[in-house]
């Protein structure tokens, strides 16, 4: 069903009054209909926004903001939220912790759909707060509504918020603020602006998604792929991560990787406990620096750029400490250069090398997923995910799977239905006829 977050439809130029034509004809978004609302950061203004917003209709539009280039957690430190009816509230998760009566499920909201752009990024810190999704009914409402996900789906190529709004309501929509501290306090009021017109119109591009995507034959892809996004576990904490650090690839000996991955834990434990992005406590290159030069004091530490400073001198120590502990390892007990250890295929690189026949299954299998995407006007990855691609094609359940087997494996990776749908039977082909020619062998 369509709907509206504001009577009257999208925003006009006459409901923005600062605006002026920009560059391509596009209106300008300066100002929130209703104007800024103040932030809400006391008990007793939640529990008035709560009672708003559970008198509103429709669907909720929701955006959160954090801190990732300043703070070593993913907490939200601002929390927006519009509702038909309601208008925008801007909410203060740092002064009000918990947001359960927002959550989507709980009496407040009753179900109503939730809206979001690229979902994914604030879902888990929302969660910290106490809100999550409501579940999609068996009649199709409520549930998530992605809708940086749905123009995918639908064959947008620019699907970022400020270039979507661009295209479908000739909006131009400022995107200044997005990577800035939104731990300060107080908030600058051009920032809180920002963080408003950010669901000032979400719903209006969430009707128009929905549209297309309905006219497409795709709606029931995309509440497929929102739900799966709604549902998602954590991911799975990565396997050595102080291997993504920058410059890893000039350090080649056992024992400098074993300093890198020392200083590398120290740094991230100092990063935890400060709330602090780990470069920022200490650069990558700086770790990369004493790897390669191993300092035998800690004075000679400070010389190295990157450990200099009030702050980072007094942290020498301590890292000093480490990387001594990692000099002093016994041989068995230092890391082997090369990329972390996986469950999954080797790096595609090697497959020629390795097994040349699972090499042309998945060059012919992606070929052909490639075509089947190019065909539904989808992005190849949203089509289905490439790793799950790649382990079918390493290890196939046999050599000449069935239809049915290609589906089965599909599933269990994790595809959703309508993925399985349409790549299953193609895939099933494209890995019999590369199995026929082997079996036929050279001329045939």
């Amino acid at each position: 069903m369509t709907s509206s977050s504001t009577p009257g439809g999208p925003a006009s130029p006459e409901q923005t009054p600062k605006a002026a034509e920009a560059p391509l004809g596009l209106v300008p978004l300066l100002e929130p209909r209703e104007g800024l609302p103040p932030v809400t950061d006391t008990a007793p203004a939640l529990a008035a926004a709560v009672e708003a917003l559970a008198a509103g209709t429709g669907p909720v539009a929701v955006d959160a903001e954090r801190a990732s280039g300043y703070k070593y957690s993913q907490r939200a430190y601002l929390v927006q939220i519009r509702r038909q009816g309601a208008g925008t509230f801007l909410i203060d998760p740092i002064a009000c912790p918990d947001l359960s009566a927002l959550a989507g499920d709980g009496p407040a909201l009753a179900g109503a759909e939730w809206v979001l752009h690229a979902a994914s990024q604030d879902l888990a810190c929302l969660a910290e707060v106490g809100m999550h999704p409501p579940t999609r009914r068996e009649d199709g409402t409520g549930g998530l509504f992605d809708t940086e996900l749905g123009a995918r789906l639908g064959g947008h190529e620019r699907v970022g918020l400020g270039p979507l709004v661009a295209e479908v309501l000739k909006l131009e929509l400022e995107k200044g603020h997005s990577a800035s501290d939104w731990s300060t306090r107080p908030l600058p009021e051009a920032w809180l602006r920002y963080a408003a017109l950010d669901v000032e119109v979400l719903v209006e591009v969430r009707d128009i998604i929905e549209d297309e995507l309905r006219a497409a034959g795709k709606l029931d892809w995309a509440h497929q792929e929102f739900d799966a996004v709604a549902s998602a576990p954590p991911p799975k904490p990565r396997a050595e991560p102080w291997r993504r650090t920058s410059g890893l690839h000039k350090v080649r000996r056992p024992r400098q990787l074993a300093v890198v991955r020392a200083l590398w834990e120290s740094r991230d434990e100092l990063a935890r406990r400060r709330d602090m992005t780990p470069t920022r406590v200490l650069p990558d290159q700086a770790i990369i620096d004493a790897a390669l030069s191993l300092p035998g004091t800690a004075a000679q530490m400070r010389t190295i750029p990157g450990f200099s400073g009030r702050m980072r001198s007094g942290d020498v120590p301590r890292y000093f400490e480490a990387l001594t502990r990692a000099r002093q390892l016994k041989d068995g007990e230092l890391p082997k250069p090369g990329a972390a250890p996986s469950d999954g295929p080797p790096p595609v690189r090697a497959w020629a090398d390795k097994d040349p026949a699972a090499a042309e299954r998945l060059t012919a299998a992606r070929e052909a997923v490639g075509a089947l995407a190019a065909q539904h006007t989808l992005p190849v990855e949203n089509l289905l995910a490439p790793d799950s691609l790649r382990r079918l094609c390493w290890t196939p359940p046999v050599v000449d799977p069935s239809n049915e087997q290609v589906a089965a494996f599909l599933a269990a990776a994790g595809a959703r239905p309508w993925q399985v749908q349409l790549t299953a039977p193609t895939i099933g082909e494209v890995l019999r006829e590369v199995a026929g020619r082997a079996a036929a062998g050279p001329g045939e």
